[in-house]
């Protein structure tokens, strides 16, 4: 597999978080994810967890904060699978290590995709993650024809895994579907 240096993103469970904090991110995710981060209130993320909007704030001084550690917490998800990845020496298995779980990531998160990639408060850190991405996905393939094939994969597995056609696929055949076409496109067996 291709070395690529690591971004700074720590993995979960590295970065102190009270329960406190933990419940309000985790309840902000799904917040994020059914209204996106612009119709997500702090007054509905304390109405989730059953605290006051005063309590939320005495945990973070603002939205983007909460914005900032949900996108954490899913950055850290993706550096986990590629850290993975990275681990296998045969890169052929590698690559298959790395597509499998961006697979498994992108359809247990499918709602929250959208809400991600779009917020602004995140540019940087997501953009540092996915390049690391890309930059696996073409392994040696640095040439146009090899990045092409990357943009077009993370691209169809993220508006898949979004799009009307499949909402009513249950997760396992979503899954399986997206890995045995994503294979066939990078030459994988399986």
């Amino acid at each position: 597999m291709v070395s690529v240096e690591p971004v700074s993103v720590e993995p979960p469970g590295t970065v102190p978080r009270t329960p406190a904090k933990a419940r309000i991110v985790s309840a902000a995710a799904g917040l994020f994810a059914e209204h996106g981060v612009g119709g997500t209130s702090l007054q509905m993320i304390a109405d989730a967890i059953g605290v006051t909007k005063a309590a939320v704030y005495h945990q973070f001084k603002t939205k983007d904060q909460i914005v900032v550690a949900a996108a954490e917490d899913e950055l850290a998800r993706v550096i986990a699978a590629m850290d993975a990845a990275e681990a296998e020496p045969d890169p052929a298995r590698a690559r298959d290590v790395l597509l499998t779980r961006i697979v498994d990531l992108a359809v247990e998160r499918r709602r929250m995709e959208s809400t991600l990639v779009g917020d602004p408060v995140l540019n940087e850190p997501f953009h540092r993650v996915m390049d690391r991405l890309y930059r696996m996905l073409t392994g040696e393939d640095a040439k146009p024809e090899g990045r092409m094939r990357a943009a077009m994969l993370t691209a169809a597995i993220g508006g898949a895994v979004m799009h009307p056609l499949v909402a009513d696929l249950d997760d396992d055949t979503l899954r399986s579907q997206l890995l045995y076409l994503a294979r066939r496109f990078l030459d994988l067996p399986g």
